[in-house]
């Protein structure tokens, strides 16, 4: 006798048995993600932290812990978030994580990620000067800007995810921001894991990052109630 005999000859109604079979199917769900707590994609088991901790084993988190408080003290004094903020080390070569999205709170990193610098008057879309690039603020110069931004308003982009922000330059070096129609964005092109001593590859001076990058900071961003640093520096 199947189960659906079980069931009938027990006096349950068609309808009584889909609902014993519905709770069944949610205890079921309930449990694997009781177990599945802490997990990270790929590596069943793994705690987050310790996933986080062998992805990015490299990176000095005491040097981004440096840069955060200072960060921290400039977005209390401006009104923005205190929570969060973006940070991305421009001395590190292109192919390390050198982007990070730090907590505040905790003291440390929530992700990490490859993040772009511009071509300059390199070849668009190669990685020549992944560890020399060079900064400017100067209207079609195809250069990363340097210092402060404010993450302003959320748009559409042809890029990655379909999803960037536009940061506001907020210092001499990067007050034509708006001009040049620098975005954060997420591009195809470059890789979720670091490719050193290769470089990401190198566009017209966006900040961007990988797709599944640009999908945390985007969840990251959604949930600020005050706009967010973004800080490249070096």
């Amino acid at each position: 006798m199947g189960i659906f005999g079980y069931l009938r000859s027990n006096g349950l109604t068609l309808r009584n048995m889909i609902a014993a079979l519905t709770r069944i199917a949610c205890g079921f769900a309930l449990l694997s993600s009781l177990f599945c707590i802490g997990c990270t994609p790929g590596d069943a088991g793994e705690p987050a932290a310790a996933a986080k901790e062998r992805l990015y084993r490299h990176i000095d988190t005491k040097r981004f812990r440096e840069q955060a408080r200072l960060a921290k003290t400039f977005c209390a004094r401006e009104g923005m978030d205190t929570r969060i903020c973006l940070l991305a080390d421009m001395s590190i070569p292109s192919g390390k994580a050198r982007l990070v999205a730090w907590d505040f709170r905790k003291d440390t990193f929530l992700t990490a990620g490859l993040m772009s610098h511009g071509c300059g008057a390199a070849p668009w879309g190669k990685d020549e000067s992944r560890e020399q690039p060079v900064f400017s603020n100067r209207p079609d110069s195809h250069c990363s800007s340097l210092g402060k931004y404010k993450v302003g308003k959320r748009g559409y982009s042809e890029w990655g995810i379909h999803v960037n922000y536009l940061p506001h330059g907020l210092e001499p070096t990067n007050s034509n921001a708006q001009a040049r129609q620098i975005v954060l964005h997420g591009w195809d092109a470059i890789p979720d894991q670091e490719v050193y001593p290769d470089g990401a590859p190198e566009g017209w001076g966006c900040p961007a990052v990988s797709n599944a990058c640009m999908t945390t900071l985007d969840s990251l961003l959604r949930r600020s109630k005050r706009p967010v640093l973004l800080w490249l520096y070096r």
